[in-house]
This record gives C-alpha cells, structure tokens and sequence, in this order.
C-alpha cells in the first residue's frame, strides 16, 4: 500500500505542477485579488490554505502535536507572499507527506487521535482518512482557484490530467 499511496501522492504533485505554470503567468495583484463566495478570498490565500492543512493535518495532528504548535500562515505571510513561496509552502507539505507516509505506512487503518479547535475532547481517526482528507480537500480547492481564475479573465489549463 506503501508505494501505491506514494505514487498516488506524486501524481498529485505533478498535476500541482501544471497549476503553479499557470499561476506564474498571471500578474501577482491578480493573484491577491479577493473573489467573492471563493475558497478563502483570493487564489494565493486559497492555495496557502491547501499546503497548510497538509502540514497541519499529516505534519502536526498525526504526530499528536497540539494546535498551539501548528503555525499557519500569517496575513502577513499571506500579503507578502507570490507564486514561489506558496511552492516553497508546498515543498514543506512535501516533507510533512512523506515523513507522514514513512512513519503510518504499515498503519493507515489504526486510530490516532489528537485535540481539534471545535471540540474539548481529541478527536480520532485513521492514517488513511488524514491522508485522503487532505488529498481531496487539496482538489476541492484547486477547483475554486482555476474558478477564480476564470472568473478574473483567465483561461486555465486542465489541471486535472498529468
């Protein structure tokens, strides 16, 4: 299963590929522009908040660090921030798989539990379903920001193919 979940999780780096070619060519004002009733405001923020959750979910929640150790991007971070370092964000997510993938590869079925915002008690779940969470939440997201894209004048390419 091991290699299978890495293999899976390269493709989706390949098709992250094509959407970061694409975003380079779009003027980075356009990158912060706040579209309405879209992922978390703007594309870059949007996708800040793709690499984030994988850091946090895989790179903080699986290794029961408590939230408070998490930091997610400042809106600091966020203004400050242009195509490359929102690749540099993602190569840090990178590493959060992999070490994720390395440490669960023999158990994606057993429970780990660690605290969450929006209850007292921790919260418990699988490898796997960390794993696919951010997966799909990463594609759920890149589907609101070539939305976006479009929606600012933009014509993406298929993202969705390597």
């Amino acid at each position: 299963m091991q290699d299978v979940l890495k293999q899976q999780y390269g493709l989706i780096k390949s098709t992250r590929q094509t959407l970061f070619a694409f975003l380079e060519e779009i003027p980075l004002q356009t990158l912060h522009i706040t579209v309405p009733n879209f992922g978390s405001g703007s594309i870059i923020k949007t996708h800040i908040h793709v690499a984030d959750c994988y850091r946090y979910w895989l790179g903080s929640f699986a290794f029961k660090l408590r939230r408070a150790d998490f930091s997610f991007a400042s809106a600091h971070d966020i203004e400050h921030s242009d195509v490359r370092k929102v690749r540099d964000r993602f190569e840090a997510a990178d590493e959060a798989v992999q070490k994720f993938l390395d440490e669960f590869h023999s158990r994606m079925l057993e429970p780990v539990a660690n605290h969450v915002k929006w209850q007292e008690e921790p919260w418990s779940t699988t490898p796997l379903w960390l794993l696919t969470h951010t997966e799909t939440h990463e594609f759920h997201h890149k589907g609101q920001i070539v939305s976006m894209a479009r929606h600012l004048g933009y014509n993406p390419p298929d993202t969705d193919l390597v």
